[in-house]
Order: structure tokens, then sequence, then C-alpha cells
């Protein structure tokens, strides 16, 4: 009678686990996109317009809350993320596997900096929009303050944001979880946000989003083709040898 080697029904487990780990990964990315990276931003910008923070934040306090609470929700998912990946590239490298943990902390605790700065914004604005003309250019004074240490605040967080990115792409790159040329495409993508845009502006040029842009195909493709696929069913020699112990 035939019977299976126990560590082969335990790899096989294992390569079903490894797919359904790369779809899970694949539907986050996919989530942090919306929620981390592209979403909240519309809605800041929407309420920023033309005049800034100050004059529309009071008139428009729900999207600004609403574009907080999604950044929150977007660098824990970057967290849920890292831990996902954990066990898979793990076996890749334990220590870049963990620091790729450590580096989704401290972004998100530098998004928790960012946040507490725009609500703060706001709470300015809500003042101003009932101050007299003497509290009005002390209210003026006050958000320049606190608007230059939210932009600090902000290019600090997108450059930890990118390093993650640019950690993931990296090490999914180095495990051949993923093709190769995909791959390639989001560490290329993460490498020019990374200069253009948090980077640039930490070494006192302008940012230009546009070398962010990039990175929003990459990311969506990355994450669609885990959806897709998984991770590869890699057979070890563990199954090799249980397929072939059966008598």
């Amino acid at each position: 009678m035939n019977t299976t080697h126990p560590k082969a029904i335990a790899t096989a487990v294992e390569l079903r686990s490894r797919k359904y780990i790369g779809r899970t990964v694949g539907a986050l990315l996919l989530l942090h996109f919306a929620t981390g990276l592209i979403v909240p931003f519309v809605l800041l910008d929407r309420v920023r317009g033309d005049a800034g923070f100050l004059e529309n934040a009071a008139a428009n306090p729900a999207p600004l809350r609403a574009a907080v609470l999604l950044l929150f929700v977007g660098s824990a998912i970057a967290i849920a993320i890292s831990i996902r990946v954990l066990p898979v590239l793990g076996r890749h490298g334990t220590g870049a596997a963990l620091g790729l943990v450590a580096i989704s902390v401290a972004a998100f605790s530098l998004q928790a900096v960012d946040n507490g700065a725009l609500l703060s914004l706001l709470s300015l604005s809500e003042r101003y929009a009932t101050a007299d003309a003497g509290e009005a250019e002390l209210v003026r004074a006050l958000d320049l303050v606190v608007g230059s240490a939210r932009r600090w605040a902000h290019f600090v967080a997108l450059l930890v944001l990118g390093s993650w990115i640019l950690g993931l792409f990296g090490l999914l790159y180095r495990a051949r979880l993923v093709p190769r040329p995909l791959a390639i495409f989001g560490v290329a993508g993460s490498l020019l946000q990374i200069t253009g845009v948090p980077l640039g502006a930490i070494l006192g040029y302008t940012p230009d989003p546009r070398w962010a842009m990039p990175l929003a195909p990459a990311y969506v493709a990355m994450a669609v083709w885990l959806m897709a696929r998984g991770f590869p069913e890699q057979r070890s020699p563990e199954l090799a040898a249980g397929r072939g112990a059966v008598r």
C-alpha cells in the first residue's frame, strides 16, 4: 500500500501556504496603495486648496480627519505586510526580514508625528476662523511654525516609507519570489521617489512629485501579480524525497 512521507505532507502544506501568503500580501499592497499612498493626499489637496490649511481647514474638517485616519491605516498595513511576509522572507535572511518589520514600525511612528501636525493645523484654522485682528496675526505666526514642523515631519516620514518600499522590492528580488523585471521596476520606482521627493527636500532642493509617478504602476503591478500568482511553489528536497518514498 502506498503511503506518503510525513515530511512531504508538511512541505506540500507549506507550499500552499506560500501561495496564500503571496496573494494576501498582494491584496494588502493594493489596499496600502489606496489608503496610504493615494487617497489621503487627494483629500489633503482638497482641504489645502489654493489658500492653504489655515484658510480652508476649518471649513473642511471631515476630509482632513478622514485623511489622517487613512494615513494611520496605511501605515498599519505596511506593518501587516512586513509581518505577513516574514515567514517566507525569513528563509532567505532573518535579519533582513526583521529589518523590514522595524522600518515599517518606524514609518508608522513618523506618520503619527505627521498626523499630529496635521490636526494641529486644523486646530489653528478653527481658531483663526473666530479670531479678531490681533489674535489672527498670532495664529498666522503659529501656523508658520506648525506648518514648517509638519513639512519636515512629512518628508522624513516619506523617506522612511520609501526606504521600506525599496527594502520590500529588494528582498522580493533577492529571494526570487516575483519576476525579476517586476522587482527591478519597483526598486527603480522607489529610488526615484526617494531621490526626487523626500531626499531632494532634505538636501535643500524643490521636491518634484513627478519623480514619484513611476512608483505607482510598479506598486499596482506587483500587487496584481501577487494576487494572481502568490509566491512560487518552490520544490524542496524533502518534498522530492517524500514523493519517492511510496512503497
